[in-house]
């Protein structure tokens, strides 16, 4: 069964738990198991918004297709409360598949790797805590790539 690396955030509502809950149905998806799992990050939202988000990364091996898997995903959303709306607003929580077994894929849903993982702090950083190694651009590590970043870009603060 292939691993994947997932993106959690949820800057709306009991973040903490939103992102608790997720974690926990991830694990029961049919197939799935959580391989490991990030410290919380508190980071600064991108784009509109003055929300903060909590995020964490989760190492995870599927049995579903990429395409299966965004489906569930999309579903843990609705569960959580998400609803349609503007890209980059607040939501309840949002998961992103960073990383599906290093395949290559881009259709009209999906772009794997996640085209933006390498330039994000709150991606990368949680990242190096389940997969320092990852090579989100194809060349360079997470954890290299988040040192490489620009201090006002890496905004992010590791919870208890």
């Amino acid at each position: 069964m292939p691993d994947c690396l997932l993106l959690l955030g949820a800057n709306l509502g009991r973040r903490r738990e939103n992102l608790r809950r997720a974690v926990l149905r991830l694990a029961r998806l049919p197939g799935g198991r959580v391989l490991a799992r990030s410290r919380l990050y508190e980071t600064a939202p991108v784009g509109p918004g003055r929300r903060r988000y909590l995020n964490l990364a989760v190492r995870y091996r599927t049995a579903l297709s990429p395409m299966g898997l965004l489906v569930e995903l999309k579903r843990l959303e609705a569960l959580a409360g998400r609803r349609p709306g503007r890209r980059w607003g607040p939501r309840p929580l949002d998961v992103d598949i960073l990383d599906y077994a290093g395949r290559r894929l881009k259709n009209r849903w999906l772009t794997l790797p996640h085209p933006r993982a390498a330039e994000r702090a709150f991606a990368l950083a949680p990242v190096c805590d389940v997969a320092p190694r990852w090579r989100p651009d194809g060349r360079i590590a997470a954890a290299r790539l988040l040192e490489r970043l620009a201090p006002s870009a890496r905004e992010v603060r590791r919870l208890p």
